[in-house]
């Protein structure tokens, strides 16, 4: 799962000399900008003691309040990364190349400031802001350029100069949660030994917290993967042609009381087992490992727990129960793995099972997907007294667009898993927080499954639009 959360304050702060080459700017303030920059300049004036050097550095910083609170609230996991998200902002002047950023915690508390001139550097701070000698007010950062941590200091590198930055800052935010740190947010400067260089590095220039556009602010986005495979629909009988991992079948049981999810209170976070029966009233079958299969706790009212039986049944029965009591009791209809002379393909026709157009951007929402093969071709019988039933992929991942502008605003992410649709029951979903998308504008959801034959993700024509609105009429 993916959740972004957004900058609270933003500065740029620099050394570099107006334009008529005077003095420093080193009391500009320009904190209600809706561009951050990031430069170094050599050899404009020079003097006795050689060339100058001029620099620009970003500072910005996060609540981590409502991280902490989302913490809390199982919101997110304490297991998930946190990476920094600034978004490139296109110019007419000279952009450099092949040249790294770093970022830096920040070492004290400053101030965001009211200037915006970032041309002539006339907006000072005047008791109000940061800039490159003061934190806040007349406040001195202890040196020139901003206070940071040594610690944990992340960098990327620019070929062509005009990417987004991304870096993965969990190290520093984990400070921050431990206390190890306060969180006085991030500092983004040119690696030193470039400022250092006898040539210039200019501009970089991202979108600041106070841009018009929604989707180009500084974002804390945080990715975990929040997916759970629940096997009821894809549920295999053990064989010899799978290792043995691969018999194993994960089973969900979720409690929910008048709407909510509660814990068994027998149980609460303890143990709780499931037994499998080919019909009911008959003794239990014997399972691989254990039985009954020993199951847990996930979180509030869902339990889990993982069977393998060998059997030829074509229906299964589970029964989840503790203490001599049964709690519920499942249906499971079996597959059996076959070894094939060709590998498979993905030509499915999806589409969402529990389509709306319209969704509010103060709700997380569901997605839920049917899938089949495109030549399934049912008869008059099987259409008439049955519902079809949707398969169920593992590697299955989403992507999210908007409309208007074709801007990808969560690409496929294969690497933390954050995109990863779960499924159960009812099919593959994935859940979204709808205020990370800028209201009463139209998305588009798209698909992408493993190949295993071409060893890549295979993107589906498959697409889905659907608008986010914020009290529209």
């Amino acid at each position: 799962m993916i959740k972004r959360y957004f900058a609270t304050k933003d500065n740029t702060i620099t050394n570099a000399y107006s334009p008529s080459l005077g003095t420093p700017s080193v009391s500009a303030s320009m904190g209600q900008s809706d561009i951050l920059e990031v430069f170094s300049i050599y050899g404009q004036v020079s003097s006795s003691t050689g060339y100058s050097l001029e620099e620009s550095r970003i500072l910005i910083e996060f609540d981590l309040t409502e991280i902490e609170t989302d913490i809390i609230n199982n919101v997110v996991p304490s297991n998930a990364k946190y990476f920094l998200r600034l978004f490139n902002a296109e110019h007419g002047q000279t952009v450099p190349r092949n040249y790294t950023l770093e970022t830096y915690s920040i070492s004290g508390s400053w101030e965001e400031g009211l200037g915006v001139d970032m041309e002539t550097y006339k907006d000072l701070t005047y008791g109000n802001g940061s800039s490159w000698v003061s934190s806040e007010g007349s406040t001195l950062w202890q040196t020139e350029g901003g206070d940071t941590w040594p610690t944990n200091v992340v960098n990327q590198l620019f070929n062509l100069g005009l990417e987004d930055l991304e870096m993965d800052v969990t190290d520093q935010v984990q400070d921050w949660l431990d206390g190890v740190h306060p969180n006085d947010g991030f500092m983004v400067k040119l690696l030193a030994s470039q400022v250092a260089e006898s040539r210039s590095y200019y501009t970089k220039k991202f979108f600041a917290r106070g841009s018009q556009f929604f989707h180009k602010r500084p974002v804390l986005e945080v990715r975990w993967d929040s997916s759970k495979q629940d096997d009821r629909l894809n549920f295999y009988t053990s064989s010899s042609l799978a290792p043995a991992a691969d018999n194993l079948n994960t089973l969900y049981l979720y409690n929910y009381h008048r709407g909510n999810l509660v814990d068994i209170p027998s149980v609460a976070q303890g143990e709780i087992y499931v037994d499998l029966y080919a019909s009911l009233g008959d003794s239990a079958l014997s399972l691989c490992v254990d039985t009954p299969a020993t199951g847990g706790w996930v979180e509030t009212g869902i339990y889990t727990a993982s069977v393998c039986v060998n059997t030829t049944a074509s229906t299964l029965y589970d029964v989840w129960h503790s203490g001599g009591v049964e709690f519920h009791t499942g249906s499971i209809e079996t597959k059996s793995a076959n070894a094939l002379t060709f590998p498979p393909e993905n030509n499915l026709v999806i589409s969402v099972a529990n389509k709306q157009d319209k969704y509010s951007n103060n709700q997380t929402s569901r997605f839920y997907f049917h899938i089949r093969n495109k030549n399934w071709s049912p008869n008059i019988y099987t259409v008439a007294t049955s519902t079809p039933t949707t398969e169920v992929f593992d590697n299955l991942h989403f992507k999210i667009t908007k409309v208007v502008t074709q801007e990808t605003i969560f690409d496929y992410d294969t690497t933390d898993l954050s995109t990863l649709l779960s499924y159960d029951a009812k099919g593959n979903y994935f859940d979204l927080d709808m205020s990370m998308l800028e209201p009463n504008y139209s998305y588009q959801i798209e698909l992408s499954l493993y190949n295993v034959a071409t060893k890549t993700q295979e993107q589906f024509s498959f697409k889905h639009k659907f608008r986010v609105v914020n009290n529209e009429y």
